[in-house]
């Protein structure tokens, strides 16, 4: 469970640094751009690599905050113990075998993409495309580790309420 709460807060840091730097990085583009008229490759990337990098690992911070998408159409008028049976039978039925899809079938593009030390598909853009791509299967994993940490201690896992506004 100790892992579980450093992987969530590495991944909570990642995605205010992904985010910060996404926010900057797109006014600094729009400014750039209409303010100056001056086109930029490598912003315009990081913008995109910054993106990325948020996406993937909001989704495992979404998880451990209790903020992912649930169907509650029966559990309000069934007790709570429902609630964990449903959650169990959800990450052992869909999240593992899904995400472990996902880096089953991203381990050879992300092997190829390392071997060749990918870069950006723009002429003259970031190199490090393929340390990018490296997240989703380490953001897989991590929501197969969260998933996995919220049905052996439910307790332990934090609801959108119980966060302090940032």
């Amino acid at each position: 469970m100790r892992f579980c709460a450093g992987l969530d807060r590495l991944a909570t840091a990642l995605c205010v640094l992904a985010c910060l730097a996404l926010t900057a990085s797109v006014l600094a583009i729009v400014v750039m751009r209409y303010g100056f008229g001056v086109g930029f490759i490598e912003l315009q990337d990081f913008a995109s690599y910054t993106f990325a990098v948020l996406l993937i690992f909001s989704v495992p911070v979404c998880l451990r905050r209790g903020g992912h998408v649930r169907v509650e159409i029966l559990s309000e008028n069934l007790p709570p113990v429902y609630t964990r049976i449903a959650d169990a039978v959800a990450v052992f039925l869909f999240l593992v075998p899904v995400f472990s899809l996902i880096i089953w079938a991203d381990w050879a593009d992300l092997a190829y993409s390392w071997s060749i030390r990918e870069a950006s598909v723009e002429t003259g853009g970031l190199p490090g495309l393929f340390i990018v791509k490296t997240a989703l299967p380490l953001g897989a994993a991590m929501m197969i580790l969260q998933g996995i940490a919220m049905v052996l201690a439910p307790d332990a896992q934090r609801t959108a309420e119980d966060e302090p506004a940032l």
